[in-house]
């Protein structure tokens, strides 16, 4: 895969489908027409959509078509304003970067990997068919002693919707969350119609100023853009490795997540956006920003209007 077509500049719908309360007057209001017509207005070219199993798959593997009619609405919606998608499963059965969760066992016990390629075989009967949607297999593996049996499982997953989606674009990331430095660690691509897939939130200390469900170090002072000592060439040493890792794999990078939290000033956050968009288009990596709106890094937001129609050139 030389070149990620059609996948150059998204944002995140998170919050929607993932990460929420789940109760129906939610599903329903969070995102609406008028936000898929405000995105297209920022000149990108695809969202993602982060979805948590629980509201597409019952605990016995069933499926719940309601959960599955957000998608088509939202696909729909893609279609009318010339939107791509990539369908992000958030969360699976034993599984969640979110340790609050209490997903537990899925590296462990095949009855969690079997949901997994259970949904991912419908999302491919459903979705298959389309070169303007791809699938990425979940969001942020955390520990690195995950990395082979994710590999293992990844594998025979893809191997699965292949029998129903042969050209579908698949997204892979490594342990570390989806650090850039796991994807050394991740097998080769499966087939020419996969592709790595990192975030990047770097430094933590500016993008997670403040940010109360940070415990392994210490965000906890506010700090400006230049305090941390950010500039593009950082981004784009931080990026050389993978980078090259993936050339010689003959595919791609694509940055699934990346952005400021709402407690860094608006003029700062701007800055960062201008300095991560230098590398990006150095290395010719296609990304998609987090987030779309609320998640405390909301771009659509009130505390970004002052700077939203500048920072957008930079998405």
């Amino acid at each position: 895969m030389k070149k990620l077509v059609g996948f150059n500049k998204g944002v995140n719908l998170g919050g929607w489908l993932s990460q929420c309360d789940y109760s129906t007057e939610h599903l329903n209001s969070f995102i609406a027409e008028s936000d898929f017509k405000k995105i297209a207005s920022w000149g990108v070219d695809h969202i993602r959509i982060p979805i948590d199993y629980n509201i597409m798959q019952n605990p016995d593997g069933t499926i719940k078509e309601s959960g599955f009619s957000y998608i088509d609405k939202a696909l729909s919606l893609c279609e009318r304003y010339n939107l791509n998608a990539v369908i992000d499963l958030h969360k699976t059965a034993g599984y969640s970067f979110d340790k609050g969760e209490q997903e537990k066992g899925f590296f462990d016990h095949e009855k969690y990997q079997e949901l997994f390629y259970a949904l991912w075989e419908d999302f491919a009967k459903r979705y298959g068919n389309s070169e303007k949607i791809a699938f990425e297999l979940l969001n942020e593996v955390t520990d690195k002693e995950f990395s082979k049996k994710w590999n293992e499982v990844a594998k025979e997953c893809i191997k699965k919707i292949r029998n129903f989606a042969p050209h579908t674009v698949i997204l892979v990331g490594g342990y570390w969350n989806n650090s850039i430095d796991a994807i050394k660690d991740l097998d080769p691509p499966f087939d020419d119609k996969v592709a790595y897939t990192f975030h990047c939130y770097d430094p933590m200390i500016f993008t997670h100023q403040q940010a109360w469900w940070v415990d392994n170090f210490d965000v906890s002072k506010s700090r400006t853009y230049e305090e941390c000592g950010c500039c593009a060439d950082n981004f784009i040493r931080a990026f050389k490795e993978a980078y090259e890792i993936a050339r010689k794999n003959d595919t791609v990078l694509y940055c699934s997540e990346y952005g400021v939290i709402n407690k860094a000033s608006a003029a700062d956050t701007l800055k960062w956006y201008k300095d991560i968009n230098k590398a990006f288009e150095h290395y010719g990596i296609g990304r998609c920003a987090w987030n779309y709106k609320e998640k405390d890094f909301g771009l659509s937001d009130k505390k970004l209007e002052g700077v939203i129609e500048e920072l957008t050139k930079y998405l």
